[in-house]
């Protein structure tokens, strides 16, 4: 993302591949967040199970995702309520907490540790090992190239769950096919395709039954423009008079129905989303703290560096110098 774009209106004239539209006010959110968490590096795998069985993992802290291609079997993820998977289910869980996986007779789960099955080759069989199936799925998961993405997944749900949606499942076997290939593109192909996946799976959830977070906010036709202007001019002063306006509403009665749709009040959504940019743009080389505090609405450095230390636990000059030595680390 080129950073010129969270400049002021007058800072600026680049056109961001996410403004919606002819208006350059009229940004996306959900694609701003996906493209910062910089996914990229996917593995996929294919998982089966037979007879009684079940599996336990525990906490692997990358996304991961799956789809039921035949048949059914339970998924209970910490902290979430059981799930019963059908064909065509599609599960997405963006640091997937410890999980257990079985099928509907009484077991005690097999304990794996997740690293070293992401390194297994071939399809995982649980329970019986011969016969025809009574599940199968495929699945597997990929990295985020951002700094912390802890802010902005702090934005997004614990679990995604999507029902037999035609595209979901044709984007998981494009990527299944060409993570299994060697084609000259490969990984560009790989990393558009689990953006676009996770676009399309976080979007199918941005309603107002959704969870309390960005997706549910989104999904309240008052509070998306509001959201939308947040993003759209992070620099701006705003005021919570400024944004409840955004939304057609009261102050009181935006400040209630932001903090129980989004999770947060909004000048702390605001606060996020700021601290958020700024990570990015301090990891990239050559742009002083100075001009990273004009952009994301701070009138000194000063201001921005009590500010950015309070919020991540540490001075922007500091992370920076962190995001240069990983950065040089894994060139």
């Amino acid at each position: 993302m080129n950073p010129s774009y969270f400049a002021p209106a007058r800072l600026s004239t680049i056109e961001s591949p996410y403004i919606i539209g002819d208006s350059p006010q009229m940004v996306d959110p959900l694609s701003e967040i996906v493209n910062l968490l910089r996914p990229h590096a996917v593995f996929t795998k294919g998982i089966s199970g037979a007879g009684p069985w079940g599996v336990r993992y525990s906490h692997f802290g990358h996304p991961s995702f799956a789809i039921v291609i035949e048949g059914s079997c339970r998924l209970a993820v910490d902290g979430q309520t059981e799930l019963v998977l059908n064909a065509g289910d599609f599960v997405l869980l963006p640091t997937t907490p410890g999980f257990t996986m079985s099928g509907f007779e009484q077991v005690t789960p097999t304990f794996i540790d997740p690293h070293a099955a992401a390194n297994a080759a071939g399809e995982i069989r649980h329970g019986r090992q011969d016969g025809p199936p009574s599940v199968r799925i495929m699945g597997g998961y990929f990295l985020f190239g951002c700094d912390d993405s802890g802010l902005l997944l702090s934005l997004l749900p614990e679990q995604v769950h999507v029902r037999g949606v035609e595209r979901l499942s044709t984007l998981v076997r494009l990527l299944i096919d060409e993570a299994s290939s060697n084609r000259s593109g490969r990984t560009l192909v790989l990393t558009r395709l689990i953006e676009i996946l996770l676009v399309e799976a976080l979007r199918l959830t941005q309603t107002q039954e959704a969870p309390a977070g960005l997706l549910r906010g989104l999904g309240d036709a008052r509070l998306a423009e509001a959201i939308r202007q947040m993003h759209a001019n992070p620099a701006r002063q705003w005021t919570m008079a400024d944004l409840a306006k955004e939304a057609a509403l009261s102050r009181s009665a935006f400040f209630v129905r932001f903090a129980r749709n989004v999770g947060m009040p909004p000048m702390e959504y605001l606060l996020s989303w700021r601290m958020a940019l700024a990570k990015d743009l301090l990891s990239q080389q050559g742009i002083e703290i100075a001009e990273v505090a004009e952009r994301v609405g701070y009138g000194s450095a000063s201001t921005f560096s009590t500010a950015f230390s309070r919020h991540v636990g540490q001075p922007p000059g500091r992370f920076a110098r962190g995001s240069s030595s990983k950065h040089q680390a894994t060139a």
